[in-house]
């Protein structure tokens, strides 16, 4: 599968967008944040890094996206060993205290969902945290079969996106 495969292929999932208000029942659910640092500097490098897929890169995958920055409608082909994990971004966050962004998955991924990444500044003690949302289900049959491994892991990925931006 190549990037270019992407650009006609439907979303797997229909609740688009719901990283941003309440995750839909039926599927897995991750919602996490992390201290990353304090200061307006600070965030503005996070939020830099996560719009340009730092925190995917960071967690060990390989990055295709077929713009530099993400942006609504951008297809993202990430690599972990053998597997891919093509999406595409359905929104993003441009606010003055938090950036980010979501993508959703595309046939070929192993699980059905979206994921949110994303930074956010605390004006009143300056911190800030690295978030990442997320709902799926397994979309493929060894994703089924596999349910417990990739579970797990899908939360040690998660763990990593928080701790390298």
């Amino acid at each position: 599968m190549k990037l270019s495969d992407l650009a006609d292929r439907p979303l797997t999932y229909a609740e688009v967008g719901a990283t941003a208000a309440g995750l839909p029942a039926g599927y897995h659910h991750v919602r996490l944040s992390s201290r990353i640092g304090s200061g307006r500097a600070r965030f503005e490098r996070a939020a830099d890094s996560v719009m340009r897929y730092g925190m995917l890169r960071g967690a060990g995958l390989r990055v295709a996206a077929t713009t530099e920055v993400a942006e609504v409608g951008t297809d993202v082909l990430g690599r972990l060993g053998p597997f891919l994990a093509p999406c595409r971004v359905v929104y993003v966050v441009d606010e003055s205290n938090r950036r980010g962004f979501a993508y959703g998955s595309l046939p070929g991924h192993a699980v059905s969902g979206e994921e949110m990444f994303g930074v956010r500044f605390d004006p009143g003690d300056e911190s800030v945290h690295a978030e990442v949302v997320a709902f799926s289900t397994p979309a493929t049959w060894w994703s089924q079969v596999g349910a417990p491994v990739a579970s797990l892991v899908q939360r040690v990925i998660t763990r990593r996106y928080l701790s390298v931006v």
